[in-house]
């Protein structure tokens, strides 16, 4: 993408009249709360207000996000210290976020039942395994990705291998939540995620050494967008992001979901392998909020609302890098695509509890089953003729194989699915009369 025009610089903008800061200062304290909070490179293209200049206007914007700064321990190449502003919005953002994920009293019965819940994770690591794959690269499609995680089939080439991959870092994501991250994590999560999908397989699993040019590259022009630290630098540099993403200091507090937001920043901006650091960025994310007792991040993924607008995503990162090394610029991008995941997680909570209350008081006018085989029969409604085995049920809901079997068996000898036999394999078909069966 193309690299956004730098602002206007300090000397330049400080060069006006008393009278004239003045009445910027003024006007910005009334009206700039309103304000999206753009870089120069979208405002220089819009009509400032009253008779202010862009420049004037740029001004009085920069001197209201001055107030209230904090330094993180992240520097630039220059050694220039990367910081943020707590604003109103970005706390009210924040404040639903808590509301929402951060573990309440009233969560929807999906997410509290356990057989339910399951459903909910698996979708969700297929969904941020899927398209933070293909936010790298991968080709294939979401139906044949979800096939081949669901059945347990091998990858077929580096695409699926790349999303297969994605899949077992956020499983183990999930199993090491509690435990503090360290250097030798970070090098085990982006193993986990690169395995068999780099040019070069001696670089899996290690960070990039001083020898090995490693740079970001407008795909069209070849530009380079992004010069990370050199190598040397790497072992102090990556100590400090695990100490910050651990909570440290203790004294100073900081939200878990800004925390995470910078964890991702920061990693991507130190670039610390030679491939796979955008995978493992969004991979640290997820270990963050989840280590911070933001558990239902379990059940959204970040990817999914990336990949829609992967454009926004790098120029989020370079907005920051252009102006001043001001992380709000990721901090609200990212917060407003946390937001429309935890929306799109409630939505089809909502639909999915709709669905099934009108399901089941249909069912249990008949027959009764449990939640996983009538979440087969909700499914098998809505796409008849699909074939079902024993191993994708076992896959879904995680649960041992006789279990799935015999679910399966009970519904075949209901007659709500049939039976044939291809090959060792048993596969059961819904066919298209599901409705007036149960019926």
């Amino acid at each position: 993408m193309k690299m956004p025009r730098k602002p206007p610089s300090r000397p330049k903008l400080y060069n006006f009249p008393p009278e004239k800061i003045s009445k910027i200062i003024s006007f910005v304290m009334k009206e700039e709360q309103k304000e999206k909070y753009r870089h120069w490179d979208i405002l220089r293209h819009l009509t400032p207000p009253e008779d202010l200049t862009r420049e004037e206007w740029w001004f009085a914007i920069k001197m209201k996000r001055q107030f209230n700064r904090k330094n993180i321990h992240l520097n630039d190449c220059q050694q220039s210290p990367f910081s943020f502003a707590q604003m109103d919005t970005m706390l009210e953002s924040l404040h639903s976020i808590d509301l929402k994920m951060g573990g309440g009293i009233t969560l929807p019965e999906p997410i509290i039942n356990p057989q339910a819940r399951n459903d909910f994770i698996v979708r969700s690591l297929i969904e941020e395994a899927i398209t933070s794959s293909q936010l790298e690269g991968a080709s294939t499609t979401r139906l044949v990705a979800k096939k081949m995680l669901q059945s347990g089939r091998k990858p077929r080439d580096k695409h699926e291998l790349m999303i297969y991959n994605n899949y077992l870092t956020m499983e183990r994501i999930r199993e090491i939540a509690d435990q503090e991250i360290n250097k030798d994590l970070i090098l085990e999560l982006h193993r986990l995620v690169t395995e068999g999908t780099l040019e070069d397989p001696a670089t899996t699993g290690r960070f990039r050494l001083p020898n090995e040019s490693v740079v970001v590259e407008d795909t069209t022009s070849h530009e380079i967008i992004h010069q990370p630290p050199d190598a040397s630098e790497l072992p102090n540099r990556i100590q400090n992001l695990c100490d910050f993403a651990n909570g440290y200091p203790l004294d100073k507090f900081l939200h878990p979901v800004l925390r995470a937001i910078i964890v991702h920043f920061w990693l991507a901006y130190d670039h610390p392998f030679v491939d796979g650091n955008g995978r493992t960025a969004r991979a640290l994310f997820y270990w963050t909020v989840l280590h911070h007792k933001y558990w239902l991040f379990e059940f959204i993924s970040i990817s999914e609302y990336l990949l829609k607008a992967p454009v926004k995503y790098a120029r989020s990162f370079l907005h920051t890098e252009t102006d001043d090394n001001d992380l709000n610029y990721f901090i609200f991008y990212q917060l407003g695509v946390i937001e429309q995941s935890i929306q799109a997680l409630y939505d089809s909570i909502n639909k999915k509890t709709q669905e099934t209350h009108a399901f089941e008081a249909n069912l249990k006018k008949t027959l009764h089953f449990n939640h996983r085989q009538e979440s087969i029969l909700l499914h098998a409604l809505k796409h008849p003729w699909t074939r079902y085995t024993i191993k994708i049920h076992k896959n879904n809901h995680r649960i041992a194989y006789d279990t799935a079997r015999n679910d399966l068996l009970e519904l075949e000898k209901h007659k709500l699915l049939y039976k044939k036999q291809e090959g060792n394999t048993f596969v059961f078909i819904a066919p298209d009369n599901l409705g007036d069966l149960i019926q």
